[in-house]
């Protein structure tokens, strides 16, 4: 049996990623955006997709590998900005600064999977949360001037001490995170 899985760290919303998510949520034309939780915020290191049993135990296996070599560190959630453009939104996705060492860990996973055997999407990675998937056309103005006002805005700082394996289960309400597992970075 299989799980649709992924490989994150979790960002647990502090006040100015809040207050975000309440400011973002009542611009005009908010209402055709599927927020995200904010139980449910993350930055995506892996995708994997369904995945069977035997091949999860080894996707843990590589992130054992790599957390037992790497050590804490922290990064900047910092900005707005849009996947597409503006006429044709997608996603708006808060970004992150001073992610130089999140950008190796995800290089260095990348790396650790695709040698274990996973197919991981060709793209580059670029660190960002998800805040919402735009799920009906329409003016994007007040958008976009939201977005270009807080282009540059600091929301919070993330400390990462742990890795998690994730099953995500699509529910009609949302998707559901499952915990499969937690990977501390060495101390």
């Amino acid at each position: 049996m299989s799980k649709r899985i992924f490989i994150a760290l979790k960002a647990e919303p502090g006040p100015g990623l809040l207050k975000l998510l309440h400011e973002a949520g009542s611009t005009p034309g908010a209402g055709r955006i599927k927020w995200v939780d904010p139980g449910n915020l993350h930055i995506t290191l892996a995708f994997l997709g369904d995945t069977e049993e035997e091949r999860i135990t080894v996707a843990s296996m590589v992130l054992q590998r790599i957390c037992s070599s790497t050590g804490p560190f922290s990064f900047s959630l910092k900005g707005l900005g849009v996947f597409r453009n503006f006429s044709d939104l997608k996603v708006i996705w808060v970004g992150t600064d001073h992610e130089e060492e999140l950008v190796l860990l995800g290089k260095r996973l990348s790396e650790g999977l695709k040698d274990a055997g996973f197919r991981l999407e060709k793209k580059e990675f670029v660190p960002h949360i998800t805040l919402g998937r735009i799920k009906v056309p329409g003016d994007n103005e007040h958008i976009k001037s939201y977005v270009v006002h807080n282009s540059e805005t600091f929301f919070q700082e993330i400390k990462v001490e742990e890795i998690i394996l994730f099953e995500s289960i699509l529910k009609p309400a949302g998707p559901v995170y499952k915990a499969l597992g937690k990977f501390r970075l060495k101390s």
